[in-house]
């Protein structure tokens, strides 16, 4: 893997697992310093220290953080560290996520508990724009040329889930295109980014809920690999405040995953 984020100070929310692990991952290939963060602690490989060791064995260096992203005085403790050691972040990628229990399958907005708004919207939403708003001072000191990536799903266009669900991801949509506008000024693009069917840990162990066969599901490292490439994009400002396919981008830029393959296509509804 080529060298071409080595002097680039990446940050990545919710990154013990899935596609946040996969973005990490991802950036560190390119020689990235990336600081992530977790609530799961300890020795295994879906924590906060299995990120950080998959970082360092990509080429990259990590850093990791203890972070519940639903109190608020966590994340501007964690900013405050990344200020402190690195003074700076060119890559921000919005990705940390709570998946209500027990998961809200369908049905009526009525049969889940108010407290999943809180879950799918407090934590996939807000979550990311207080984030974004601690991470800002330090996007300007990096300069021109920084990106922030709000990972998002087909949901913000199409029944997924919940009502919840759909909510979250709609309004992350919204809230990237105006960061977009706000953000142009200062040479600083936003993302939105829709994966397809992704094949996380979760996904694979309730795949009987979510249609049993994940052959052609994409992959949290291909995903992540597409953040890297927009990242590198001489377009990305032109792209800025839109909703960019993790599939699309596959094949434009020729990303592949871990088993040499583009990302595969998504049905869309």
């Amino acid at each position: 893997m080529s060298n071409a984020l080595q002097d680039k100070i990446c940050v990545v929310t919710g990154a013990t697992r899935g596609i946040g692990r996969g973005c990490a991952v991802a950036l560190a290939e390119k020689g990235a310093t990336v600081f992530v963060t977790g609530r799961s602690d300890g020795d295994g490989e879906l924590t906060i220290q299995g990120t950080v060791a998959a970082i360092e064995a990509a080429g990259g260096k990590g850093f990791g953080f203890k972070v519940d992203h639903g109190v608020d005085s966590e994340i501007e403790t964690f900013f405050a560290k990344v200020a402190e050691q690195a003074g700076k972040i060119d890559i921000l990628v919005n990705n940390v996520y709570k998946i209500p229990s027990p998961p809200a399958w369908g049905g009526g907005f009525w049969d889940h508990p108010v407290s999943i708004w809180d879950d799918q919207v407090g934590i996939g939403l807000r979550a990311h724009y207080v984030a974004s708003w601690h991470a800002a001072p330090l996007l300007f000191a990096a300069g021109e040329g920084g990106l922030i990536v709000n990972v998002s799903s087909p949901g913000g266009q199409s029944y997924h889930f919940s009502s919840s669900y759909g909510a979250g991801k709609a309004g992350l949509d919204r809230l990237t295109a105006d960061m977009g506008i706000e953000l142009k000024d200062k040479g600083i693009a936003a993302i939105s980014l829709y994966p397809g069917s992704v094949a996380t840990e979760f996904i694979v162990a309730n795949s009987d809920r979510t249609g049993g066969d994940l052959s052609h599901a994409q992959t949290p490292l291909g995903v992540g690999r597409t953040v890297a490439a927009l990242a590198l994009a001489e377009d990305l400002m032109d792209r800025t405040g839109t909703i960019q396919w993790v599939e699309d981008i596959s094949r434009e830029f020729d990303i592949r995953d871990e088993e040499g393959r583009l990302a595969p296509p998504y049905q869309r509804r």
